[in-house]
């Protein structure tokens, strides 16, 4: 596993996209990850996860969820390993969408640690930031669930707050913040209170040009990164 070089950018399209249409953002991830040099996460539905890896060559493609469970007996779930094979670099872990119980979220983040798998682990307060920081994730991402698509992003207080007391913690833990990302000015704002990466998934989705609007947010991630310097 590679460092992860910040600021960075999850492109989350969710269940809202699949097949062709998945693979179109991502290949025009693709080409601004290389053309802004930033690092991009894609994520995908499972069955779409080898297919766009074969289009792609720079983006980190990412899971949405997976289980513990090793090879073997185990019908219907994720397994981690395919996940891996898949091409998959990432996992996202805890999503509001796909809460986790803390002695699976402990399982499952061993498992990705063990194959290599980024992992991107979502926490919904302050309070649960700080005690998911103890299991050590790659990217912690802290969302207020009630912010989730709302077009609404955390204050900057809240920013500056949940990315201090996660770093107070574990230094190395990189702080991911994304509630209600719906503009290059949301991602520059987010990016400058202290976040060390930002993504979306309405702001890129209901945009009038999903790729015009990517663009739009991945330049303001190269603009908060010149200014921080």
């Amino acid at each position: 596993m590679g460092k992860i070089r910040t600021p960075f950018f999850v492109v989350n399209p969710k269940s809202y996209l699949y097949g062709e249409e998945s693979l179109q953002l991502a290949l025009a991830a693709d080409k601004f990850a290389e053309e802004y040099d930033v690092d991009i996460f894609f994520t995908a539905p499972f069955a779409d996860l080898y297919y766009i890896k074969s289009n792609t060559k720079n983006i980190k493609i990412t899971a949405q969820h997976m289980d513990p469970l090793l090879p073997g007996r185990g019908m219907g779930y994720v397994l981690p390993e395919s996940i891996k094979s898949s091409g998959a670099e990432a996992v996202f872990l805890n999503h509001a969408e796909h809460s986790l119980k803390l002695s699976d979220l402990v399982k499952t983040i061993k498992r990705a640690k063990d194959l290599g798998l980024i992992t991107i682990v979502c926490a919904d307060s302050v309070e649960e930031a700080t005690a998911i920081a103890m299991l050590k994730p790659d990217i912690l991402l802290c969302e207020p669930t009630d912010l989730i698509g709302t077009g609404k992003t955390s204050g900057y207080e809240y920013i500056r707050e949940t990315t201090k007391k996660i770093k107070d913690i574990n230094d190395n833990i990189l702080v991911m913040q994304a509630a209600g990302i719906s503009s290059g000015e949301d991602v520059y704002q987010t990016i400058i209170n202290g976040a060390d990466g930002t993504g979306a998934t309405s702001g890129i989705i209901n945009a009038p040009d999903r790729i015009k609007m990517l663009e739009e947010m991945i330049q303001a991630i190269v603009k908060a990164k010149n200014e921080l310097r």
